[in-house]
């Protein structure tokens, strides 16, 4: 494998500039000693004398955006007005917004999309309810929600906190996969409360994505709602993590020549994705996976308080091993971690089966350095987009709920996400597949469709499918 890249960052500074005490020469060799590569220049307004104008430079690193707006602020002749990223100018006002699909051009148009036509609508609805999933926005659109417990890597930020990732998961539910989907950032981190909520809100929408709500409450969460609610429920931290994961091993095995069943697998965090990505593992014929946490591995012959390791010790760690990763992963043919920073040294990558397979998923930074495991691994991939093989939950939850709303489908099963996880594994072609490329990229158009194929088959072969095949509306 060949060295990794560094990410950069496009900054964006105002200047109000006096043209009588400064040339932009001097400003753009400024900023360029300062550690900036200026790439693009907009003037805001322009008068006599002074000028306004945005300066958008790159940086390898984020830091070097105070030296030069300190360098720029020493300058004579130069205000700096305001400074900013384009991270934070795409987000002003939201990244979403709700649009008609038809026009209102008159009396007669208003009198069938709202009263007194729309009354016949929700009087056919209320005589037969399956009505709303043609009638209504019930037909594509889910309700992605969370509490803000567990925000990206941040933690507990809360509602508010939360929001700006659900916009981002809405966005791409319609650009990738034209699922209409509305963040729901709840005000509550109660259990029960936020069953009651989401099952109350149910009605409107065709699916349920849960995100960013931490172990173990999110298991409760998940697995209540499924029971009581007649549409998917889908925690993609667990789920989606676990079908890109078990993808990315399908597509490992065709490189280093080995079967998953075969296989000693060592997960690091059994938390909310650690133990999903188990039973997906388990339910594709791994037949040896030892989790691991803060306290060591996880073994029948331990009992916890924690009852989810409990029941996850009862079908996993077959040989009883106990001790410390860097006592469990001796032999490991690979590892897969889901936890936390640089918890996985060199010295114990050293003593992995030969052509390990390296999957440091924790962001923004991996359980092990890229670099550093290179040497010693076969395959290596992360959940960042500045390395080869990103581990990208992209890659499912909008083909599968793609493929969830076509077929009314009352459920996701562990079926589903085995046939979702083969169908991104078939993306990347024999002739493609290498050490650095397992999984296709999230802007593959391929990958939605193969996805929402494969988990409507699945679906129907379930027994989950409401829509009869090949019936279009």
């Amino acid at each position: 494998m060949g060295k990794f890249s560094t990410g950069s960052t496009n900054m964006i500074v105002r200047l109000e500039i006096d043209h009588s005490k400064i040339t932009f020469g001097e400003i753009a060799t400024t900023i360029g000693k300062s550690g900036g590569d200026i790439i693009a220049l907009d003037v805001i307004r322009a008068g006599k004398s002074k000028t306004i104008r945005d300066i958008t430079f790159k940086v390898q690193d984020a830091l070097v955006t105070q030296t030069i707006v300190e360098a720029l602020g020493k300058l004579g002749g130069v205000k700096v007005v305001n400074i900013s990223d384009k991270t934070f100018l795409m987000h002003l006002g939201g990244k979403i917004e709700i649009a008609p699909k038809v026009p209102i051009k008159n009396r007669d148009d208003l009198s069938h999309v709202y009263t007194p036509g729309v009354a016949k609508i929700c009087s056919a609805i209320y005589e037969q309810p399956s009505r709303a999933f043609s009638l209504t926005i019930k037909r594509n659109t889910i309700a992605v929600v969370s509490d803000g417990t567990a925000v990206l890597g941040l933690g507990n930020l809360g509602g508010l906190g939360a929001i700006p990732v659900m916009e981002g998961k809405a966005l791409l539910f319609k650009q990738l996969a034209d699922v209409d989907a509305f963040p729901i950032c709840l005000d509550t981190q109660d259990t029960e409360e936020i069953i009651r909520t989401i099952k109350n809100i149910a009605p409107v929408f065709g699916g349920i994505n849960l995100e960013d709500i931490a172990a173990p409450r999110c298991f409760e969460i998940e697995r209540r709602l499924s029971e009581e609610l007649d549409i998917p429920v889908f925690h993609d931290d667990q789920h989606g993590t676990a079908v890109v994961i078990l993808a990315g091993l399908i597509n490992s095995m065709k490189i280093v020549g080995k079967k998953l069943e075969d296989c000693k697998v060592v997960i690091c965090g059994v938390g909310a994705a650690g133990v999903a990505c188990t039973q997906l593992l388990v339910a594709a014929g791994v037949r040896n996976v030892i989790g691991v946490d803060v306290n060591g591995a996880i073994t029948s012959t331990e009992r916890y308080d924690n009852e989810v390791w409990n029941e996850y010790a009862s079908y996993t760690n077959p040989n009883k091993e106990t001790g410390s990763l860097s006592e469990v992963i001796k032999g490991a043919d690979i590892f897969i971690g889901v936890s936390r920073a640089n918890l996985l040294k060199v010295e114990d990558v050293k003593q992995m089966a030969p052509d390990a397979i390296v999957f440091a998923m924790a962001n923004p930074m991996p359980e092990i350095d890229p670099e550093e495991a290179e040497p010693y691994v076969r395959i290596m991939a992360t959940g960042r987009s500045d390395y080869p093989n990103q581990i990208n939950n992209v890659l499912c939850f909008p083909g599968i709920f793609r493929g969830v709303l076509d077929c009314r489908a009352t459920r996701i099963t562990e079926q589903m996400k085995l046939a979702a996880a083969h169908a991104i594994a078939s993306v990347v072609k024999e002739h493609e597949l290498n050490e650095q490329y397992i999984v296709p990229t999230v802007f593959n158009s391929e990958v939605v469709e193969k996805v929402k194929h494969a988990v409507t088959q699945a679906a129907y072969d379930s027994g989950v499918a409401r829509k009869e095949h090949n019936v279009m509306e």
